[in-house]
């Protein structure tokens, strides 16, 4: 059995290198980047919240909670993270970016089934961590607000600093690809076979 969980879509960057557009809203095909990250969550999360710092209306419009960064000019996926935690109602939240539209469909489901005791876990492939797919305990708001304030923004180091467990999706690098610049956006759509 597992835990009731909120799901949080992290869609407050700036997208520097897809020009400056609000990476989440890009259009792919009939939907919002963020939206066919949407899909793939709802299933496996009991309620969902949009971590976004621009465009609130643009998301709001998909009738879930957005919430915004507490901090200013941009600290980082930890400051959406804090966002998610201090607005969910759950103990535990899970995080995704807004623009990896094929992440894991059981990636909660294995996140929490091999944290073991940890009150924060993340995902990886054979080659590399994948930190902003993460689940967290509710308790860790208070970590995350002081490491904050510290001026600290590095995610990774925070992930060891509370001895967040990691959890290897083998062979499964593809599946957590980011669509960066338009460029992977078209590449995507592509090998979906979606017309733009």
């Amino acid at each position: 059995m597992r835990a009731d969980i909120t799901g949080v879509i992290l869609a407050g960057g700036r997208s520097i290198r897809m020009g400056g557009e609000d990476k989440g809203l890009i259009q792919l095909g009939d939907k919002a980047l963020y939206q066919h990250v949407l899909k793939r969550l709802i299933p496996q999360v009991n309620h969902v919240i949009i971590s976004a710092n621009r465009n609130l209306h643009s998301y709001q419009k998909s009738g879930l909670p957005v919430v915004s960064d507490s901090m200013a000019d941009y600290p980082g996926p930890l400051a959406g993270m804090l966002a998610g935690l201090t607005y969910a109602r759950t103990e535990w939240v899970v995080f995704t970016p807004c623009d990896v539209p094929d992440f894991p469909i059981n990636l909660v489901e294995k996140l929490w089934q091999h944290k073991d005791k940890a009150l924060a876990a993340y995902a990886s492939d054979d080659q590399r961590d994948h930190p902003t797919f993460a689940l967290l305990h509710t308790s860790l708001v208070k970590e995350i607000t002081h490491y904050l304030v510290q001026g600290e923004r590095k995610l990774m180091l925070f992930m060891a600093a509370v001895n967040a467990k990691k959890i290897i999706f083998s062979s499964q690098q593809d599946i957590f690809r980011n669509l960066n610049t338009p460029n992977d956006c078209q590449k995507w759509l592509q090998e979906k076979g979606i017309n733009q």
